[in-house]
């Protein structure tokens, strides 16, 4: 179950459903960054690139690289808001649990039922779509696939 976590986790990793989060300041927030002041006026929009912080080698080594190890309790080393596939904090996703035992649980289905392997035509690394309405899609995933005998 270690590894399912961590293979799901690296997936959400490097292929988020949203690459992006937005929210509203709800009240003005300034902080300090590189010696600057940074000012966050109430209503203002902020967006916060989750693909480009979970692809940036200062919070993840060999971003490009599968590495579901990454997500084990003891190799965790990256700062808690650089992955963010269902958000964080008050405003996070309120299905996050039962869309991830989902996920684990059709993951388990379809691996006790069938195998999958590589083929000719599967495209390694995944060509990624983005269709502008915010959401990352890979533009085809051809496997081959066997039912197994159980």
């Amino acid at each position: 179950m270690k590894y399912l976590d961590g293979v799901i986790s690296e997936t959400f990793r490097m292929f988020p459903v949203a690459p992006f989060i937005e929210r509203r300041a709800s009240e003005e927030y300034s902080f300090e960054y590189n010696g600057k002041t940074i000012k966050i006026e109430k209503d203002m929009i902020v967006h916060i690139p989750t693909y480009a912080m979970q692809m940036d080698e200062e919070y993840f080594s060999e971003p490009n690289k599968f590495k579901p190890e990454r997500f084990f309790p003891e190799n965790r080393t990256h700062h808690p808001y650089s992955y963010l596939p269902f958000g964080a904090g008050p405003r996070n996703c309120l299905g996050m649990r039962l869309a991830l035992l989902e996920v684990k649980l059709a993951l388990m289905h379809t691996v006790y039922n069938y195998k999958f392997t590589t083929c000719e035509k599967t495209s390694i690394p995944l060509k990624i779509n983005f269709d502008g309405a915010g959401v990352l899609s890979p533009k085809e995933v051809i496997l081959r696939l066997e039912k197994r005998i159980n």
